[in-house]
């Protein structure tokens, strides 16, 4: 069985790390990714997905990356109940830094 998907989009929101324990840090991004195709008015759709950083793949994320930053993500899918609502995320494995906040200064 295999579970990894690999995307690419732009980063919503600022990241900030939080801690999940003493040992662990934690940070939630939302990606925005434009769909390949269009709609019926012409237009490109664009999905929003969830997706979960642990540890120094979290850390490193907080430092280089900022709102609109385009960034790969390559990991697992993960899906959740709670009061009977399903959600999946992506639980990230590694992050690519495709445009970053030095990029751009430079």
């Amino acid at each position: 069985m295999l579970n990894q998907t690999v995307i690419v989009g732009r980063v919503t929101c600022d990241p900030k790390i939080c801690e999940a324990d003493s040992d662990n840090k934690v940070t939630n991004l939302t990606l925005a990714v434009p769909r390949s195709y269009k709609n019926i008015d012409g237009k490109y759709d664009t999905d929003f997905l969830d997706v979960t950083l642990w540890k120094s793949i979290a850390e490193n994320t907080v430092e280089y990356v900022k709102k609109g930053n385009l960034v790969g993500v390559k990991g697992r899918l993960e899906t959740e109940v709670v009061d009977n609502i399903k959600t999946t995320r992506i639980v990230a494995e590694k992050v690519t830094f495709l445009s970053s906040k030095k990029n751009e200064d430079e």
